[in-house]
């Protein structure tokens, strides 16, 4: 049997379990599978080159290299990993920056009519800050995906310096997220054999000191418990922190990742999985496996960033594949919600909305440019009927 019979047989043979989570709200019988989206289907581009679907436009927030409009500060290259953050009566859109050496994260702050009100850098002199996570508390925890890589905490407003945290383990950092009913925060490593790990803060609200945990399961495990074990060196000197626990599950390339209600969402783009860990019942599942769904339908490829509603939809962007957004409803339909046309030498980077859920933030980048310097990058926002 070739990769995709041996998968869809051994994940629905096994038979997998209702997530306690809320943004799985159906039986988990199967993988989500190609449908029609809530939104209908995607029309002609727009002059922004973007397809979307009825009731929805686009604008171009920034460019890389150039003046955001309305400021005087100029956009930083390579736009990746983004959050919003409430701020007044509008709100902050953070973006990292994925280029070596001064890497970082600016900010670009909204009035409440979604007017460009200024923007800023929060953070600067790192080293390929790739994705991150936002904190319940308002701070923007940005990540180095380089080997030994650290985790800086920012804030949106730039009221304060970033704070390297160190204790959160070295190792090619690519997202977080936080779980405050656990009080423990999910990172992703992106390695072909990276890890899936939690660091458990001695207060939480404070990230300085902890531990750091890996998830453990049998290699070959798509669907079951799971259990956690302590990184005896979180330094990762000599030995690199995804190879001291010889339990330890090894994932193709961790990207994104996004918590709600109980389930820890994260994305794996070697594979091109979706994978829901349930936190109340400390077991993994498959949300999402191209190869689970008919052959030459899958419409998620090249997963990479993911974020979510109220509601419990998902939002996954894509690392090349056709350069789209596919949304994965909680009914397990997965489908494109955009496109962007003319860019296939770039990825779809920092999906993150508003805080009133009206807005939806990303970027290209590398842009029609496609250097993979992100010279050319451009930072999105799209507008419309978004389910709550």
């Amino acid at each position: 049997m070739d990769r995709r019979t041996v998968l869809r047989v051994g994940v629905l043979g096994a038979g997998t379990a209702t997530f306690a989570g809320a943004l799985w709200q159906q039986a988990f019988a199967a993988v989500a599978q190609p449908g029609p989206s809530p939104y209908g289907a995607l029309l002609a581009a727009d002059a922004n080159g973007i397809q979307l679907p009825a009731g929805f436009t686009s604008r171009v927030i920034a460019r890389s290299g150039q003046t955001v409009p309305g400021t005087s500060y100029a956009w930083h290259w390579a736009p990746d990993g983004g959050a919003c953050f409430r701020s007044g009566t509008g709100w902050i859109y953070v973006s990292n920056s994925e280029i070596p050496v001064t890497g970082g994260a600016s900010a670009i702050r909204f009035t409440a009519d979604g007017s460009v009100a200024s923007a800023y850098r929060i953070l600067g002199g790192t080293n390929v800050n790739c994705a991150g996570g936002a904190t319940p508390w308002g701070t923007w925890l940005s990540c180095e995906e380089v080997p030994l890589g650290r985790v800086f905490e920012t804030w949106p407003d730039g009221s304060r310096q970033a704070e390297e945290r160190t204790r959160l383990g070295r190792f090619k950092h690519e997202a977080a997220a936080c779980d405050p009913d656990r009080r423990v925060v999910y990172l992703t490593e992106d390695e072909s054999d990276g890890c899936f790990y939690r660091f458990v803060p001695d207060t939480w609200g404070d990230l300085r000191t902890g531990r750091v945990q890996v998830l453990c399961a049998p290699a070959d495990q798509v669907a079951g418990p799971v259990t956690w074990r302590d990184v005896p060196d979180r330094d990762g000197i000599p030995v690199p922190t995804r190879l001291q626990v010889g339990a330890a599950k090894h994932f193709n390339g961790g990207e994104g990742c996004w918590y709600d209600r109980g389930t820890c969402w994260f994305t794996t783009k070697g594979d091109n999985r979706v994978w829901a860990y349930d936190a109340v019942n400390q077991r993994i599942d498959l949300a999402y496996d191209d190869n689970l769904v008919p052959a030459g339908t899958a419409p998620l490829t090249g997963v990479d960033n993911i974020t979510g509603t109220s509601g419990g939809d998902l939002y996954v962007a894509e690392d090349g594949g056709n350069m789209e957004i596919n949304i994965i409803t909680p009914a397990g339909v997965v489908a494109p919600i955009l496109r962007i046309v003319g860019q296939n030498s770039s990825e779809i980077t920092g999906p993150a909305f508003s805080p009133d859920g009206r807005r939806l933030y990303f970027s290209s980048q590398r842009g029609t440019s496609g250097a993979s310097a992100g010279s050319g990058g451009i930072t999105y926002e799209v507008t419309g009927p978004f389910r709550a």
